[in-house]
């Protein structure tokens, strides 16, 4: 019987998975990969909150993740990045 929870309940039993994309990220010349940059992306480009799924199928989407969905992700997070560090410079008028 396959049990369904959020994908955030399995946040600990993908630890393994999790580092095995983070190895082959690291193959692929993305040396500064983390577990969490693995699981925040998916959180925000492929699962899009915290779904329910059953074990296999984050495992799957953890295995599935390619390095165009990564790239995307990271690009966003450094426009945000950016804005943050400018929304702070104008504000305290640097």
């Amino acid at each position: 019987m396959c049990v369904s929870k959020q994908v955030s309940a399995w946040k600990q039993d993908l630890q393994g998975v999790l580092e095995s994309k983070v190895h082959e990220f690291h193959m692929l010349e993305y040396h500064k990969t983390t577990k969490d940059d693995i699981w925040n992306c998916l959180t925000e480009k492929v699962w899009k909150g915290d779904p329910e799924k059953k074990l296999f199928e984050a495992v799957q989407d953890v295995l599935h993740l390619n390095a165009n969905t990564y790239m995307s992700y990271l690009t966003m997070q450094s426009f945000k990045d950016t804005n943050l560090q400018e929304s702070i410079k104008a504000l305290f008028g640097e």
